[in-house]
């Protein structure tokens, strides 16, 4: 297993001290002033209670029944996330994932300071998006590191890692490869794409994963999680590791709370989807919160076409005159505009918009 030569470079992050340490050391009574977020709409637990993402039966979908793959399409349209059961990884693997990955964050801060963004990397464990010292910052530590393809992997944190986590974490890695690509392939069925399209871009692309720690915080109410953004990615499949909620999702202008399924996975359309559906599916604007009580963790896994490869609308679905609604990039140039701003709603993707 050897790192790639020449990887690409998406940029990097400003260091930024550790909030779970800062929860633990402090005692905090009240939230430091650059956690204070007043750019972000108000904070309410849930003010949709009666809303929920739709529901895809993974293991029905795959079988060919109907009614599955319209509430995947009706899901990709109109909401841009659901909930996948009946997924097939078991139930002792998660627990695995699950567990390994609370000891992770369990551990002393000297010991998680093996795992260090490098300047001008966003692997391994801090923050992302903090591109100015001025910056108000997200409630959340956050652990970040790309598992497929193998080539690509940083040896420096992959053998570093405890082994009960490595080894967790390469099961999942496939389970979750292979998942996508049959959520992508389906997708492509619904849209009437040539499934080749996505197989193509998909199935040798780039996966990554990135632990989310949300600590309890003693105003809840004056800070994010995680700001309000779309994901630039293809394809996320999230894993939250409690029944805590605190994942948000933006419908018609309002937010509407999702409230975590035991085993479930929650996916969600990326950026890159909806340049390559030609808009068809869209990404939708989500965030973290916190609450006072009690920490979060989630684990958000992105698929993604390779780095150096060029996608857009795909090819049959503008075949009979339809007009592109997209320019056509690079994954890494989108990652790269992406990354060198704040995390903020869905205004990248407006750049190669036509």
């Amino acid at each position: 297993m050897e790192e790639e030569a020449g990887a690409v470079s998406l940029g990097g992050s400003l260091p930024v001290p550790s909030v779970q340490e800062l929860v633990k050391t402090e005692q905090l009574k009240a939230v430091p002033s650059r956690y204070i977020r007043p750019d972000q709409d108000p904070i309410e637990s849930n003010p949709n209670a009666s809303l929920q993402i739709p529901v895809v039966n993974l293991d029905l979908l795959v079988a060919g029944d109907l009614e599955n793959a319209s509430k995947l399409d009706l899901a990709c349209r109109e909401w841009g996330f659901f909930q996948l059961t009946n997924h097939g990884v078991s139930k002792e693997l998660l627990d695995k994932v699950i567990r390994s990955t609370k000891e992770f964050f369990e551990m002393p801060l000297d010991e998680k300071k093996k795992f260090p963004q490098a300047a001008g990397d966003l692997e391994g464990y801090g923050q992302a998006f903090v591109v100015s010292e001025e910056q108000k910052l997200d409630w959340a530590d956050l652990f970040y590191v790309v598992t497929l393809p193998v080539r690509y992997r940083k040896l420096h944190l992959f053998n570093k890692f405890p082994v009960q986590y490595r080894i967790a974490l390469e099961a999942y890695s496939v389970e979750l490869k292979s998942i996508a690509m049959k959520l992508v392939n389906a997708m492509a069925k619904s849209l009437k794409m040539d499934p080749q399209e996505m197989i193509d871009l998909f199935q040798d692309g780039t996966q990554s994963m990135r632990t989310n720690y949300y600590p309890p915080c003693p105003e809840p109410d004056k800070v994010i999680g995680l700001a309000s953004h779309s994901d630039a990615v293809g394809l996320t499949i999230l894993l939250q590791l409690s029944d805590t909620e605190g994942l948000q999702v933006r419908k018609d202008g309002n937010w509407v709370t999702v409230r975590p399924s035991p085993y479930a996975f929650v996916v969600n359309i990326g950026d890159i989807l909806e340049i390559i559906t030609n808009g068809s599916y869209r990404s939708i604007e989500h965030r973290a919160i916190c609450n006072s009580a009690e920490e979060r963790i989630s684990i958000a896994t992105f698929l993604s076409p390779l780095m150096e490869q060029e996608f857009g609308p795909a090819a049959s679905l503008i075949a009979n005159g339809a007009r592109p609604n997209f320019l056509r990039t690079t994954t890494a140039d989108y990652y790269k505009g992406v990354y060198a701003r704040q995390l903020g709603g869905k205004s990248y993707l407006d750049t190669v918009r036509l």
